[in-house]
This record gives C-alpha cells, sequence and structure tokens, in this order.
C-alpha cells in the first residue's frame, strides 16, 4: 500500500508540473507567409507590410514568398499540403473562397484544409463606366441595359475574378443581361475601359482612383454599404437602388487545417495590432485600404465558410466555369 501511494503521489506530481510548464515558444525560428499572387497587388503590399510588424514583434525573419499563378491555386496548394505549426501562412483575397466553386480541380477545400488566422483588410470596389457611355447614375445604367440586353460591354480581369463575380452579383440583382468580356489581368482591362474597347467595369478602388481623379472614369457608386472615405461623393449600389448589394474585396491571412489554436490566437492578435498603427492605417487609407483585423480567428473561419458557399451557389446559378 505505501508503495502504491508513493507511486501515485509521483505520477500526481509529474502531471502538475507538465501543467503548469509554459507552452512551447512560438516562433522559434522564421516563418513564411505565401502570397498566391504576384508582386505589387493589394494582397502582396498588405502581407508584406505586416510581415515587417510581425518581425519586429517575433524577433524572427518573416519571409513573403509571392507563388502566382491562375486563380492563385499553387500557392494555396502548398499551404494546404505544408505542417500546420504556424510557420507556413497564406494571404487570400476572395479568389481563395470563390476558386472551388469555379475552377473543375482547384486542388484544395477552403474549409477543410484550412482554418482561420484573421481578416487583414476590406477595399470597396468601384462601378466605373466610360465616359461616353450616356449614363450617370446606377439606375441610369440599369435603364440602358434593360433597353440593351447583352450589348453593353463590362470588362473584367478574367473569368471568376473579383470584377467578374460582383458583375454578375449585381447583374441579377438589377435584372439586367451586359456582355462579359474577361481580359488576362486588370491592367489591360482598366486601359481598354479608358480608351473605350469596353463601357463598364467593377474594380478596386484602389487602381481606379486615379482615372476616376482624372475624370477618364466615371464613378457610379462603390459595392460596400457605407460610402469609400477616399471619395464620399460616390453613392453606394444599395444605396442608388440595388438594395441590399454588397461586395467587398477582402484580404486575410489563413493557416493549414490543424494549426493549433494558441498560434492562431497568437498571430491574430499580432495582426489585430498592426492594423491599429498610425502609420500603417495612414499608407492604406490613402489606397483606399481599409485595415481591419477579425475579431477572433474563429470567427474569419466563420465568415469564409458562408463565403464560398455563397460563390458556389453564385456559380452554379449563373453557369460561372474558369476550365
Amino acid at each position: 500500500m505505501k508503495r502504491y501511494l508513493l507511486t501515485a503521489c509521483l505520477l500526481a506530481a509529474v502531471h502538475a508540473a507538465h501543467a503548469q510548464s509554459p507552452a512551447p515558444q512560438y516562433p522559434v525560428k522564421p516563418m513564411r507567409i505565401i502570397v498566391p499572387v504576384a508582386a505589387g497587388g493589394n494582397v502582396d503590399i498588405v502581407a508584406r507590410t505586416l510581415a515587417q510588424k510581425f518581425g519586429e514583434s517575433f524577433g524572427h525573419a518573416v519571409i513573403v514568398d509571392n507563388r502566382p499563378s491562375a486563380s492563385s491555386l499553387v500557392g494555396t496548394q502548398l499551404v494546404a499540403k505544408s505542417p500546420p505549426d504556424g510557420y507556413t501562412l497564406l494571404a487570400i483575397a476572395n479568389t481563395f473562397a470563390s476558386a472551388p466553386g469555379i475552377v473543375g480541380n482547384p486542388g484544395y477545400d477552403p474549409v477543410k484544409d484550412f482554418v482561420g488566422v484573421s481578416q487583414t483588410a476590406r477595399i470597396p470596389m468601384v462601378l466605373v463606366v466610360n465616359p461616353g457611355l450616356p449614363v450617370r447614375s446606377v439606375q441610369e445604367l440599369i435603364g440602358l441595359a434593360k433597353k440593351r440586353p447583352g450589348e453593353i460591354s463590362y470588362a473584367s480581369s478574367g473569368t471568376g475574378s473579383t470584377g467578374h463575380i460582383a458583375a454578375e452579383m449585381f447583374s441579377r440583382q438589377a435584372g439586367i443581361r451586359m456582355l462579359h468580356v474577361p481580359y488576362k489581368g486588370n491592367a489591360q482591362s482598366l486601359v481598354d475601359l479608358v480608351g473605350g474597347q469596353v463601357m463598364v467595369m467593377f474594380d478596386q478602388l484602389s487602381t481606379s482612383s486615379p482615372h476616376i481623379r482624372a475624370s477618364k472614369l466615371r464613378p457610379l457608386g462603390v459595392t460596400t454599404r457605407t460610402r469609400a472615405p477616399l471619395f464620399p461623393e460616390i453613392p453606394t449600389i444599395d444605396e442608388a437602388g440595388v438594395h441590399g448589394f454588397e461586395d467587398v474585396t477582402f484580404n486575410g491571412l489563413m493557416a493549414p487545417a490543424g494549426t493549433p489554436n494558441a498560434i492562431l490566437t497568437r498571430v491574430h492578435a499580432e495582426v489585430a495590432k498592426a492594423v491599429k498603427l498610425a502609420d500603417v492605417r495612414k499608407r492604406f487609407d490613402d489606397q483606399a485600404i481599409e485595415l481591419a483585423a477579425s475579431p477572433t480567428p474563429e470567427a474569419f473561419t466563420a465568415y469564409i465558410k458562408a463565403e464560398a458557399a455563397k460563390y458556389a451557389r453564385l456559380a452554379k446559378d449563373a453557369g460561372i466555369r474558369a476550365d
């Protein structure tokens, strides 16, 4: 009996020591943020800004690794197969949630293969038209499109892109039909919109703003429920008569499924701290990019799940495929 009691006491002491020992330190080595698009865009510049701030807080380098490809598939698949240890994260935008409903074989599941860390930014899109199109409001565009179904052309940076999705959502809610002209990238679609080869486009406000200021494009409405601080004179599409319309380009960070909650919480806290820094916010406010963290990692995971389901329904109903 004495030996049994002694053994039990020793086991209890060992258990208590383990219970009181601190969690493994994180991070203890450099991290990577995989950016599945080319350098220079919104996803890239937000990721690089956060990487710099993470490095300052963590005391280890945070490397931004660009892996551009169609529909962001290559970089996304890489992270999906990475160890869930917090040392490989994925910078995302809407395509992360929309591609599985549009691409035949995306090679990942946004819900099963990943877990959310945090949203990092929200970027309003803007409905812009070539000034040669005789419309000055959302309602005038809808009226003209109803008179000329399928004739008014709209540009996008490709099938299944954010601009394509926004235009399809708008057309379905407004009860109109326009002609989709997909491009291989945003730059050329904007060039042709300004040149009058196409007449309408949903574009991120950050890239259309120089053309709006130069009066080369006419803005009709922003896609957020509130007006953009950079252009408070532009109404929202919702208040312009397409009630309930909202489509926001978001950026965020994801981690491979199975990443410990303690690590997700740690990185989320760094995002929340970084997006509140005055110097960082000023830099992005000037580009119409609103930095914002999710309330929790769990909240961002739930948001991605809802977005993926929404895009899958839209792709099915509108017949959007990018094969």
